[in-house]
C-alpha cells in the first residue's frame, strides 16, 4: 500500500547564488495533499564556492566534472551539518536539484552539479536528484519544473510568480498547468551592486536613487525572447550574450542602471500577469525583499500582488524540490509536458541509495 505520509529534505541552489536552501518537510497526501516545513534554513557559499559557481559557464566540460565532484562533496558537507543541527535521524529522502552548470536545452543539454551517486553514500540517506536531465532528453526544456508544486500545493494562486536569478511565472491555463521565464531579476542587479562591494540591493534602495534611461529600457524591452511563446527557459549564458552588452554599451552611473532593470523587470512581469483580469499574484523568492521592485510590479500590475509568510517566499523552491522527490519516490508524474514542451508527462529524476 502506498504511503500517505513523507519526511523529506528538499535542496536549492538557484542562480542568484544567495546559497543552499534547506527544508525539512512533512508532506500528507489525503484528498490532497498538504505540508508542514519543520526546520529550514540558508546556507551562504563561501567566497571560494561564490567565484566558481558564478564563472561555471567559462570552463570546459573536463573542468566541470572535477568541479561537479568537490561540489558533490561540499553538498554532502551542508546537508549533513544541517541533519545534525536539527537532530534529524528518520527520512524518506534527501531531495535535491543541484546547481545548474549549463542549460542549452536547444542543444538537448542541460548539467546539473551535485547530482553524483556518491551523494547517498556521503549522507548515508536515499538521495532523489537530477530532476532535469529526463525531461531534456524528451524533448523538453527541462524547466521550470517547480509547476507541478504550483498546481498541487498552492492552487488557490491564479498565479504563481519567482523572483529568484530569474522571474518565472505558472498558471492554469484552459485546464492544464503552463509556466515559462520571463525575464532575468537577481543574477542581473547583483551583479551591478556587486561591483559596490554589496551583496545585494537591501530593499531596493540605490535603483530608487537612480534615474530611469529610456533608451537602454527600451532596448531591454525589445529583446526576440519577449515576443517568443511559451514553453521557453533562461540561463545565465543567455544573459552573458544578450543583456550583460547591451547595458554596458550604455556606461551608465550604477544607480541608473539599477534603476532602469527594475522598471524593465516590472513591464515584464506585469505584462504577463495583466492577462487575466482582477487576478491574484502568489510573489515568492528573494526578489520579494526589494521593496522598490514590488513597488514598481504594483504601478504596472491590475493584479493583487500577494506576499505569504517569510518561510514561504524564502524556501518555496526547495519545499517543492521536495516534493518532487516524494511525487518520484511513488513513480507519480512530477514533470508535466505542458509546461516544458517534453513529448509527455513522466516522473522525473534519479533516486540513489546508500
Amino acid at each position: 500500500m502506498m504511503k500517505s505520509e513523507y519526511n523529506v529534505i528538499g535542496v536549492m541552489s538557484g542562480t542568484s547564488l544567495d546559497g543552499v536552501d534547506l527544508v525539512l518537510v512533512n508532506f500528507q497526501k489525503q484528498k490532497n495533499w498538504g505540508f508542514e516545513i519543520i526546520n529550514a534554513d540558508t546556507i551562504k557559499y563561501s567566497k571560494k564556492w561564490y567565484s566558481v559557481l558564478k564563472s561555471l559557464v567559462s570552463f570546459s566540460f573536463e573542468e566541470l566534472q572535477n568541479i561537479d565532484k568537490d561540489y558533490t562533496e561540499y553538498l554532502g558537507e551542508i546537508i549533513n551539518s544541517f541533519l545534525e543541527k536539527n537532530k534529524i535521524t528518520h527520512i524518506d529522502a534527501i531531495c535535491s536539484h543541484g546547481h545548474t552548470a549549463l542549460h542549452q536545452p536547444h542543444k538537448c543539454l542541460t548539467y546539473q552539479i551535485g547530482n553524483l551517486p556518491a551523494l547517498a553514500d556521503l549522507l548515508n540517506q536515499n538521495v532523489v536528484c537530477d530532476f532535469r536531465i529526463q525531461d531534456v532528453k524528451l524533448g523538453g526544456q527541462g524547466a521550470p519544473l517547480v509547476p507541478i508544486g504550483d498546481e498541487l500545493l498552492f492552487s488557490e494562486y491564479d498565479f504563481c510568480l519567482n523572483l529568484g536569478g530569474f522571474a518565472n511565472i505558472s498558471m492554469n491555463f484552459d485546464g492544464e498547468r503552463i509556466a515559462y521565464d520571463i525575464c532575468p531579476v537577481n543574477i542581473v542587479l547583483n551583479k551591478y551592486v556587486n561591483q559596490l562591494g554589496l551583496p545585494y540591493d537591501d530593499e531596493g534602495r540605490i535603483a530608487k536613487s537612480g534615474s530611469l534611461n529610456f533608451k537602454l529600457l527600451d532596448k531591454l524591452n525589445n529583446l526576440e525572447f519577449y515576443n517568443e511563446e511559451h514553453p521557453k527557459s533562461l540561463g545565465l549564458e543567455w544573459v552573458n550574450h544578450n543583456i550583460f552588452p547591451i547595458i554596458d554599451g550604455f556606461q551608465l552611473d550604477l544607480k541608473d542602471i539599477l534603476r532602469t532593470f527594475i522598471e524593465h523587470i516590472a513591464i515584464q512581469i506585469a505584462s504577463e500577469t495583466n492577462k487575466k483580469a482582477e487576478a491574484t499574484v502568489l510573489a515568492t523568492g528573494g526578489g520579494v525583499y526589494n521593496t522598490f521592485l514590488i513597488e514598481r510590479l504594483k504601478h504596472h500590475s491590475k493584479t493583487s500582488i500577494l506576499l505569504p509568510s517569510n518561510s514561504i517566499i524564502e524556501f518555496k523552491e526547495a519545499l517543492i524540490f521536495g516534493f518532487l522527490g516524494v511525487l518520484k519516490l511513488r513513480n507519480e508524474v512530477n514533470c508535466l509536458k505542458s509546461v516544458t514542451g517534453a513529448s509527455k508527462d513522466h516522473s522525473s529524476g534519479r533516486i540513489f541509495l546508500p
